[in-house]
């Protein structure tokens, strides 16, 4: 439908806006609800969760604005995934139902990023769903937790649901959900977290419906056509300004470090600007990896790392409008990944590891975007990094997933942010108080690392570094990466300092872990450190602001050596000034 279709005195741009708008505001009560009724920490205050309103075909109406990006963007193939298991079934759609579903070859992300997702019906017809995602402490994998690193297939990953009717025409099949109380290793959070999910859905549904007979079922499909072009046009014209050509960049995941046949695999990146449309192109990338859990979904993670970097580039809300999530996105754009490839797996390789490598991946687009537009980009980010904590306690599991935050490299014209999920992910670290209060362990150490900055005339930021004790025995796992490399510099900046973990740090002979932890039992008295990788630095350091310079040293973030031998500014600590005489002549022989 061409614009001029579109602005009718029944449909002009202000009212597509406000029905847009109210769409919206429904998808952001889902996520708030969603928040609110969660029983495991990762969804009531890490908030790793995705929620949305889609129409039959899987495509967005809205998307919540506050969660994360890596659960929001696959929900449309969530939808898709369980419309094709009914067709290869011949399952039927009903008012009342709900449906579960979490295949990677589907549409999910990895299996314990499950989805619930409610038919809407409108005049006895059925018009939209409205989805929740939200990732679950445990489903019933081969270790505790979702951190398996030793999977070998989609079986080795937990309870498989490939687009299953959890509720039947109001009434819940009580036969699976005892199936999965009775396979996974903390029921009551897990079955808690997805009964949230389900009312969270009802609650969506509602309020579309009421929309609906509100301002006429038309006008709001009407509306999301609109939409769809509004956000078509504004990525073309921003595709169309940068100058067409091929910009290739390489990332390195760490892998296991300690399998020469499984470390350091590349990741290959080459965008290709032509006119108005762009294609991310990944061939190159190492093939997938058969029986170990590094497999990347193409639709379930991919999709979400390239459109993350994409918008946060060519449409940063610093510098446009708010341009809405939907089908118009992905009209200009064309991703090629090789099949067989870690960034497109076949089935059955394992996935459940995903989000480290995609962390590694959306880096490599930034650093090739970075050719194109660096005065938009950032320098390398250190990457988050996943603990999973177990134990049992009285013949009952306890299980806690751990968010260690990561960086962000420097900006063009800004320093990196500290101790900040980045990228996709954007999810949240768990309160201290919380996390003693609900398992056996004591955070004796949460703040930024000793380790050196990226520097340039922008400073990327400072990772975390935390310690947590174990009070009873029990058992870890981890997933992280960004432990072989660290995040790279831009324009003449620096790189920062790569990610670290260690066992016992305070004992006489510490334990240096790889970043891929595949398990082991702990004792009670043992510590676990995680060090956040710093990032990457912009721009040459000896540009940076003197009294920039000064503010890092009286923050700690660098040493008075740091500041003459790299920044070439002389300070005075006890007298917080800066030596500009001196200065001068330091900065004199660069």
């Amino acid at each position: 439908m061409s614009d001029a279709e579109l602005r009718t005195p029944e449909l002009d741009p202000v009212t597509a806006r406000v029905i847009g708008g109210r769409l919206t505001s429904i998808a952001q009560e889902m996520s708030s609800k969603l928040v609110r009724m969660g029983f495991s920490i990762l969804i009531k205050e890490s908030e790793d969760i995705g929620c949305a309103l889609v129409d039959t075909e899987g495509w967005q109406l809205a998307e919540a604005l506050d969660v994360t990006p890596l659960q929001m963007g696959p929900i449309p193939y969530y939808v898709r995934g369980v419309l094709s298991e009914l067709e290869r079934t011949g399952g039927e759609i009903n008012p009342g139902d709900v449906f579960i579903h979490n295949s990677a070859y589907l549409g999910a992300s990895h299996s314990p990023d499950v989805g619930l997702i409610v038919p809407v019906f409108h005049q006895d017809e059925l018009v939209a769903f409205s989805a929740t995602t939200a990732h679950h402490l445990d489903i019933g994998s081969a270790r505790p937790g979702t951190s398996v690193l030793d999977a070998v297939d989609v079986w080795a990953e937990g309870l498989q649901f490939l687009g299953l009717k959890i509720r039947d025409r109001g009434v819940d099949c009580e036969p699976l959900w005892k199936l999965i109380e009775d396979n996974v290793r903390v029921p009551q959070l897990v079955l808690g977290d997805m009964r949230a999910q389900v009312a969270t859905c009802e609650m969506g549904a509602e309020r579309l419906v009421a929309l609906m007979d509100d301002v006429g079922r038309d006008r709001v499909f009407a509306a999301q056509r609109w939409l769809e072009d509004y956000s078509e046009r504004m990525l073309r014209h921003e595709i169309a300004l940068l100058p067409d050509g091929e910009y290739r960049a390489e990332g390195v995941l760490d892998g296991f470090p300690d399998d020469p046949e499984n470390r350091e695999l590349p990741l290959i990146v080459t965008l290709c600007v032509e006119g108005d449309e762009l294609e991310v192109d990944l061939t190159g990338t190492s093939a997938q990896l058969d029986n170990l859990p590094l497999n990347m979904p193409l639709e379930g993670t991919v999709t979400s790392a390239i459109l993350t970097v994409v918008r946060s580039v060519l449409l940063d809300t610093e510098t446009h409008a708010p341009v809405p999530q939907n089908r118009g996105i992905m009209r200009p754009l064309t991703i090629t990944a090789p099949e067989g490839s870690l960034v497109n797996p076949t089935f059955p390789a394992p996935t459940l590891a995903r989000a480290m490598p995609a962390c590694i991946l959306s880096d490599t687009i930034v650093r090739a975007f970075a050719e194109i537009v660096p005065e938009r980009c950032c320098a390398g980010c250190g990457p988050l990094a996943v603990f999973v904590y177990s134990g049992l306690d009285e013949g009952s599991y306890w299980v806690h997933m751990d968010i260690s935050e990561g960086s962000y490299g420097a900006r063009f014209s800004k320093d990196g942010m500290d101790a900040m999920d980045t990228l996709f992910t954007n999810t949240r670290c768990a309160p201290v108080e919380e996390i003693e209060s609900e398992f056996p362990l004591r955070c004796t150490r949460w703040e930024l690392n000793d380790y050196a900055v990226g520097h340039g005339r922008f400073r990327g930021g400072k990772g975390g570094v935390r310690d947590f004790e174990f009070l009873s025995d029990g058992y870890i796992s981890s997933e992280a990466d960004g432990h072989l490399s660290a995040p790279w510099g831009i324009g003449g900046g620096e790189a920062g300092h790569p990610g670290e973990m260690w066992a016992n740090p305070g004992a006489d002979e510490p334990e240096k872990l790889t970043s891929k932890l595949l398990g082991r039992a702990t004792r009670a008295g043992e510590v676990y450190r995680v060090v956040a990788a710093n990032g990457g630095g912009s721009g040459p350091a000896h540009e940076r602001d003197p009294q920039l310079v000064l503010a890092d040293v009286l923050d700690g973030f660098i040493s008075v050596a740091e500041a003459r031998d790299v920044y070439r500014v002389a300070v005075h600590v006890e007298s917080s000034l800066v030596d500009e005489a001196a200065t001068a002549a330091l900065r004199s022989t660069v």
